[in-house]
């Protein structure tokens, strides 16, 4: 619509709209409305801001406990799925602990080299377990994977025992040369 059918439009209606008059005094209060509403705020309102916030800070703290509560680790979510793998991994991961304390013991300069590769070793096989979780928790094939888990830390057992092993036949050849040293 072009301005000069718009005005057109406001002229025919302008009976309809200009009805009534606003009552004596009217301009005077609201004057007095304006001039006030500058100088002093009312003591009603004052208390919505700052009500409003702390409001706003509950809500936002109680959703991140109520968040945090709601979320599962991802041991909670594989002992979900199976409880014995939970049992195993909880039996398991103490047993290589313990070799893993042993291992660190054991450490020598002859026996250096041969503890490296065991972690290095070890950390490999760490990793391939946490991917065997996360295809776990992504709802592949159950069965085989859990036996791929628990083969998994038979593998990590067998190291430790096969490195243990070998150290303890590198410090009896270390003990017979210092004999045949000594002799």
């Amino acid at each position: 619509m072009k301005d000069h059918q718009l005005n057109e439009l406001f002229e025919k209606a302008r009976p309809h709209f200009d009805h009534k008059e606003p009552l004596p005094g009217h301009q005077a209060r609201f004057l007095e409305k304006l001039n006030d509403a500058g100088t002093e705020p009312s003591k009603g309102v004052s208390w919505w801001k700052p009500l409003s916030i702390a409001a706003s800070i509950v809500l936002v703290v109680a959703l991140s406990i109520g968040q945090g509560l709601l979320k599962t680790t991802e041991q909670e979510r594989i002992a979900e799925i199976s409880p014995e793998i939970s049992n195993s991994q909880f039996y398991f991961a103490n047993i290589i602990e313990q070799q893993v304390k042993q291992l660190e013991q054991e450490n020598s300069p002859e026996t250096k080299k041969i503890i490296e590769d065991a972690l290095e070793q070890l950390a490999l096989l760490e990793s391939d377990y946490k991917k065997l979780e996360n295809d776990l928790l992504k709802g592949g094939d159950d069965k085989f994977i859990l036996q791929a888990m628990i083969q998994n830390f038979q593998t990590r057992i067998d190291l430790m025992q096969d490195v243990l092993a070998q150290i303890e036949i590198i410090k009896t050849l270390k003990n017979q040369q210092n004999e045949n040293n000594i002799t």
